[in-house]
């Protein structure tokens, strides 16, 4: 039964909610030592102390609580169960940590820092410029092909998980940098006539690694001399940030930024309640 719930939800989530899930019950059932169909509501109280004592993080023992509620759920619809013994037990808090994000005069000396006209400075501004200007995922701009590029227009292609597309507009400043690479520097690295080759590439003419997008970021951001480690993550979060500071809703920032839960994306809203409190410390007399 627990197989016939994954195969379901591998159609409704994300591989990466898919694959934790399934790992997620079946360490539930491990634990148990009997079917998960058999769980009472004290054991999964007893599960729930159980991983805060290991120091399992309150975001991953909230994501297992999910799982194992979703899987409840899918039983009781298929009367195999009668009772959710879940319920009642509430989700551990999650402590709000403070956003990291760069920023503006940071971005722009971040991207500065990629000017050149080798093909490597061409590849990797075209990659810093992309990731800014798209708030994209790592894994998501390794995936990208030259089609998935509309330089006319001015948009990207993002496959997302399970096909599920979507449209991120680009600036002008990254077009221009894509546009750069794939004029000058892009036929220097393919080193294969194969058409379903990234677009962006290594020395070796094949697609670049998460491992070394994360080094040539942190590369970038200590030759900017900026004191955060910069990282792929920082990057996401600059791009929301900014784009919340500016005005935009909740709603399309998640859009754009690929999330499926909105409540992902409402972290974003913070910058702007901060921004509002810093000003009305430096303008209000008696603040």
């Amino acid at each position: 039964m627990l197989n016939e719930f994954l195969e379901q939800l591998k159609n409704k989530k994300s591989e990466n909610t898919y694959l934790a899930y399934g790992r997620d019950l079946r360490a539930f059932e491990k634990y148990l030592k009997k079917d998960i169909v058999e769980a009472e509501n004290g054991e999964v109280v007893k599960y729930v102390l159980y991983l805060k004592k290991a120091g399992v993080s309150t975001a991953t023992i909230n994501r297992k609580l999910s799982a194992i509620r979703a899987y409840f759920k899918f039983l009781m619809s298929k009367g195999l169960c009668e009772k959710d013994p879940t319920e009642g037990i509430k989700s551990p808090k999650i402590e709000r940590k403070t956003l990291d994000y760069l920023s503006m005069d940071e971005v722009e000396k971040l991207l500065d820092a990629t000017d050149g006209d080798t093909v490597k400075a061409m590849r990797d501004k075209a990659i810093l410029e992309l990731l800014y200007a798209t708030g994209m995922k790592v894994s998501e701009l390794l995936e990208l092909k030259p089609e998935d590029v509309n330089l006319v227009v001015g948009f990207i292609t993002c496959s997302g998980n399970h096909g599920a597309a979507r449209i991120i507009p680009l600036g002008s400043m990254a077009k221009i940098a894509i546009s750069n690479y794939i004029d000058n520097a892009r036929d220097a690295l393919l080193l294969t006539e194969e058409k379903d080759v990234p677009l962006f590439l290594n020395f070796y003419g094949t697609a670049l690694t998460r491992q070394g997008i994360w080094k040539l970021v942190k590369q970038y951001g200590q030759e900017a001399g900026i004191e955060k480690e910069v990282t792929p993550q920082l990057i996401r979060n600059s791009f929301a940030a900014h784009m919340v500071l500016n005005g935009a809703d909740v709603k399309t920032l998640q859009e754009l930024l690929g999330n499926e839960d909105i409540m992902a994306t409402q972290i974003y809203l913070s910058v702007k309640k901060t921004r509002i409190k810093d000003v009305y410390d430096k303008t209000f007399p008696r603040a």
